[in-house]
């Protein structure tokens, strides 16, 4: 924790001449009885009220001193750093078309994708990553950061049910995907730019092809992989019905031509899965990609931590009145 004003700090001084006044000065100013002789009173015991005498004014010493803390305005730390790292940019482009909810994968396709994507995000800690999503449209999920806990948080959020309940078109805009997440990369001065394209089915939609946006990339020099996934033949697709779920068998149709072809223009690769091991060793083989050095700014936000300061502020308050106008009462 850090205090903004620390220079209010010089106000605790003022306690000094405020406890002198006390045990000094102000006994001069009570009003006192005379008597012939106090050796009566020598070994009568003290009451826990005289023992207690001086605690409001412990409590209106620790009010101020809560008080200056506040004026200085404690918050958390706010840390700004640049560091060199080993790392490489990478977008992750994920469809997210419905017919990602093939379960020849398990527990699904689009919960395999997420499941490895997240493992991989999680072994490359100094990487700048970010995520597209795409069906028959895409957006950025996630811009580039080195913030993996955010993006992770953000992954674990795709759904197909945008595409099914119409907030973007279905179907499978590979082309589209592809130019979203070139998008994200093509200003990046640095020398390994990847885009790591995972889908299930053939480009349908969209108003960018996938060899023109593979052509836009290899333009920006940013290297394409491209992830094929399903079975070869049919997969088991769950399809609501009254009272439960019906499995129907969906035809697999992966344009992999094209994929191969988006690859080989951009000097990448072109993997197939069609189960959940093969997947997993894919992502392990592009984990494998160069890195090169890039700097990286990180900090942390800062935000008012006074909150606590000011509650212990009133309770002091409370009790210290509390004390005082009832059994600390002086009279007169």
């Amino acid at each position: 924790m850090e205090f903004a004003n620390k220079e209010y700090f010089l106000l605790l001084l003022l306690l000094i001449p405020y406890i002198l006044w006390y045990f000094l000065y102000r006994k001069k100013s009570e009003p006192t009885m005379r008597m012939s002789d106090t050796n009566a009173y020598r070994f009568v015991a003290k009451s826990w009220r005289m023992r207690m005498m001086h605690l409001p004014m412990v409590l209106r010493s620790l009010a101020f001193v809560l008080l200056v803390c506040i004026l200085a305005r404690p918050q958390t730390h706010n840390s700004w750093g640049q560091k060199s790292v080993e790392g490489i940019n990478i977008m992750l482009a994920i469809d997210v078309s419905t017919s990602m909810l093939a379960e020849d994968l398990k527990p699904n396709r689009i919960e395999a994708a997420k499941n490895v994507a997240a493992e991989f995000i999680s072994g490359r800690p100094d990487d700048n990553i970010g995520l597209t999503i795409f069906a028959g449209e895409a957006f950025t999920q996630c811009p580039m950061t080195t913030d993996h806990a955010t993006l992770l948080n953000m992954l674990q959020t795709v759904r197909t049910d945008i595409a099914a309940s119409g907030t973007i078109a279905d179907g499978t805009a590979i082309g589209m995907g592809l130019a979203n997440a070139v998008s994200r990369l093509k200003d990046i001065k640095a020398k390994s730019k990847v885009i790591i394209l995972l889908t299930d089915g053939s480009n349908n939609m969209g108003d960018i092809s996938p060899m023109t946006a593979a052509q836009i990339a290899k333009s920006f020099g940013i290297r394409v992989y491209t992830i094929a996934v399903g079975t070869n033949k049919t997969a088991p697709y769950p399809v609501p019905v009254a009272g439960g779920v019906q499995y129907v068998n969906m035809p697999v149709e992966i344009d992999f031509e094209t994929l191969r072809e988006i690859a080989a223009t951009t000097d990448g690769n072109a993997y197939r899965a069609t189960n959940n091991r093969e997947l997993a060793q894919i992502y392990k083989d592009i984990d494998k990609l160069e890195k090169t050095k890039m700097n990286v700014k990180k900090f942390s936000k800062r935000y008012e931590a006074f909150q606590p300061f000011a509650i212990a502020l009133i309770l002091v308050l409370l009790l210290e009145i509390l004390l005082r106008t009832t059994v600390l009462r002086r009279i007169p």
